[in-house]
């Protein structure tokens, strides 16, 4: 948007398979790290969990020895690596709305703007959940759960 002539020298087919790549393996390691961590400490109590699926929050309930550190990173990888994305798509946008303003016709700021709005609409509905789940002060199973499944059906 910001240089539509430069686009194919800026994404070319070798940067569009790094982060094609990346971004799995990084969450990859990030979820083998945090599920290592989780099964190896001691579980006592109810074996049942509030959700469907077994997340690492609703694990950590379970476990009776020290979870500080699994909470921090929990923190780290729920909240502030979300939160940083999101202030990069806010600079980014800030940046596309920046150069749609500087676009002379109407016709090229309508279809540089209806680009954009799907795109930012896919984002919002793909962090929503994650903010509504993982943000709120006390966690309500019910809420959540249904949180999820209309996450995973959209």
């Amino acid at each position: 948007i910001c240089y539509p002539l430069h686009y194919t020298v800026t994404m070319s087919h070798r940067v569009c398979a790094i982060l094609a790549m990346g971004t799995p393996f990084f969450g990859c390691i990030q979820v083998t790290f945090l599920t290592t961590l989780t099964f190896q400490l001691p579980y006592c109590g109810p074996n049942e969990v509030d959700y469907y699926f077994c997340d690492i929050p609703v694990m950590l309930k379970l476990a009776c020895g020290d979870t500080s550190t699994l909470k921090m990173v929990g923190f780290i990888s729920v909240d502030l690596m979300p939160l940083s994305c999101s202030l990069l798509i806010l600079t980014s946008y800030s940046r596309i709305v920046y150069s749609i303003l500087q676009i002379r016709s109407a016709e090229g700021r309508r279809y540089a703007s209806s680009t954009c709005s799907a795109h930012l609409t896919a984002i919002l509905l793909f962090y929503m959940p994650v903010v509504f789940m993982y943000l709120q002060p006390t966690s309500s199973p019910g809420f959540n759960a249904t949180v999820q499944v209309l996450n995973n059906l959209v």
